[in-house]
Order: structure tokens, then sequence, then C-alpha cells
């Protein structure tokens, strides 16, 4: 029998869950080397704001001028997207943090916590492959049974993924990074980004033999036969169209073969910016573009890849971030973290929050 006091106790137990499943939500922040983006774990809203990460480092200078627009858009950005405020909230830095890392650990913490006594937002510098690990488990939450290779590609700005359920390859080589260099060794330019084309055979040859070198290590990272299916729009939208554009009956399907990509390459890069923009219109993937088909092709040939298959999705660390309880555990340890970060850098992340003081 149901008596009043036993009904109010269970309307006070309900409550008292429905608060505990309030606070228990989840927002999570990733924080590439363009912008950032927001998204919570009860929400399908994805909130988005542009900030330049990469500029300011190669240019020598801190990410101290970032800062200010940081802070606002981790306040403004899940207001917009009507995310609790009651949620746990935890950044992820990726490849300009990382760099940062590289300039000065201890900028960088002090930096971080002036951004988390502003906002609330702990932020944490990613490494590497855990940075893969997110990719893989976006890419097969939003592929599902469609995605029918080992491993995905994933070209960012500042880093790129080939990324797979158990290995992973991470590298400093995303689209402006890659260009850059090539900018600097082809060219002896520092403008980023600068006319590779026309670029002679010797030219290419040189291209390739400096990715080559910079890929190297991709065998012993993934040992195992790798698939790829590429998820960015470098290939989707830049690599892709190039490559039919070239070939013979511009063939359609899921993606191309290496051979076909070498070939386009061989024409493309024969060609001025202005013919290739005649050619194939415009596009704001033409100023990367034939660094961008060098790179899949380099990383094609590094796996022993005959194939790449195309499937541009709208892929973020949102998922893996928001999934990762490590992540999260940090953020009621954040100060401890900060001192890791100052004294072991990027490794800092990997430890135990639970053996902080």
């Amino acid at each position: 029998m149901i008596t009043r006091r036993t009904l109010g106790g269970l309307v006070f137990a309900l409550l008292a869950t429905a608060v505990a499943a309030e606070s228990s939500c989840r927002v999570a922040f990733d924080i590439g080397s363009s912008g950032i983006r927001a998204g919570a774990d009860n929400s399908s809203v994805t909130a988005r704001g542009d900030i330049d990460y990469l500029g300011p480092l190669w240019a020598g200078r801190s990410l101290e001028e970032t800062v200010a627009p940081t802070i606002t858009a981790l306040q403004d950005l899940p207001e917009k997207a009507g995310f609790s405020k009651e949620c746990e909230r935890v950044g992820g830095g990726f490849s300009a943090w990382r760099l940062a890392i590289d300039q000065g650990a201890g900028d960088l913490a002090s930096i971080l916590q002036r951004i988390w006594s502003a906002s609330g937002v702990a932020v944490l510098v990613i490494p590497q492959l855990k940075e893969g690990a997110y990719g893989y488990f976006g890419a097969r939450q939003l592929l599902g049974d469609a995605l029918k290779t080992t491993h995905v590609l994933d070209i960012g700005g500042g880093s790129l993924q080939i990324a797979g359920e158990r290995t992973t390859f991470g590298e400093t080589l995303g689209q402006k990074v890659w260009h850059r260099h090539l900018c600097r060794e082809i060219r002896n330019s520092e403008s980023t980004p600068c006319s590779l084309q026309p670029m002679t055979g010797d030219e290419l040859a040189m291209a390739r033999d400096l990715l080559a070198e910079k890929l190297k290590v991709v065998g012993s990272a993934l040992p195992e036969p790798v698939s790829m299916t590429a998820i960015s729009r470098p290939v989707s939208r830049g690599v892709l169209p190039a490559v039919r554009q070239f070939s013979v009956g511009n063939g359609e399907g899921a993606g191309f073969q290496r051979a076909e990509l070498t070939a386009a390459i061989e024409r493309l890069a024969r060609l001025s910016h202005e013919e290739t923009a005649a050619l194939l219109g415009g596009s704001r993937h033409l100023a990367w573009l034939l660094s961008d088909m060098l790179l899949v092709e380099g990383l094609l040939q590094a796996t022993g890849g005959e194939r790449l298959l195309v499937a541009e999705i709208d892929l973020t660390n949102l998922p893996g971030l928001l999934a990762d309880d490590h992540a999260f555990a940090w953020q009621s340890h954040y100060a401890c973290y900060l001192e890791r970060l100052r004294s072991v850098g990027l490794a800092a992340y990997a430890t135990d929050p639970a053996t902080c003081p």
C-alpha cells in the first residue's frame, strides 16, 4: 500500500534524481587551430566561434591575444546553444595548444589559469594520439556501418590523424602546416598561403622527399594493413573534385586510386593558379589544393594504400571529449593539472587526477 509518506518519499527521490541528472550533464569545447566548437551530452546543438590560434604562434607571439576572445566564447557559446549552466565543463586544446606548450609550458599554464578563473572551464591540452582516438570514435558514431575501412583520415589545419580502433598515427602536419613547409622549402617564403604553382618536376620531387621524411614513422605506428576513409573537407571538396576533373571520363564514386591522384598532381603542377581556377572554378580550397594533393599522396604511399575512400562528415572532437571520463576527472583537480603541465608538459593529461593532493 502506498501511503502519503511513501508517495512523498517517491516524489522526493524523483526530484533528487532529476537534479542529479541535470548536474551530471557535460559540456565540452573543441578548441582547434582556428576556433571553438561547443557541444553537450544532452543536446544535439553545436555552437561555433572563430578564433585564429595558429597565427599568433607562427608570428612568434604567445596565445596572450587570444585569451579575451576565448573567455568570451567559452561564456557565450553554451548560452547561445541553450546548454544548462549546471553542466560540468571541460575544454580540449589541440594542435595549436600543443605548439604553445613547445613554446613555453609555464606561460601556457598561466594563460589557462586565467581562462579557468574567468570562465570556469578547465581546458586541457590533449595529446595527438588521444585526438586520433576521438576522431575514430566520432566517425564511427556518424558513419556507422558505412565506415568500411580500418582507419579514418582527418586532415585539420594544424594536425592530421590516421585514426583506427586500435592504432592511430598523428602528426602536426595538417593542411596549413604542410603548406607552410612547402612555402619555406620550395618558395623560400614565410607567407602562408603562398603560390606553389606552377611547380617543376624537380620541385615536385623535392616536395615528395620532404613529405616522405616527415612520414617515415607511419609504418611503425600503423604496423597492420591500413585502409582509409578521408572525412575532412580538404579532401572531399578539394582533392576529390580535382582528381575527378583530371581522370579519364571524370569518374564518380566514393573515392579514387592513388595512381589517379598521382596523375592529377602531375597535370595540376604545370598549371598556374589562374589556370587552375579557370579549370576547377572558384573555391577557397584552391590556395591549398596542390599541397593537399601531395599530402594525401604521401599518406597513401606511407600506409601502402592504393585507394582512398571519401565520406565528408562534420567531424569534431566533441563526441570523444564528452565521453572521456579521464578528461572530466581533471575538472575537480584542475589546479593540480596546471602544476603538472608546468613540470611535465603535454604528459600532464595522461597522469592520474586521483593522485593529486
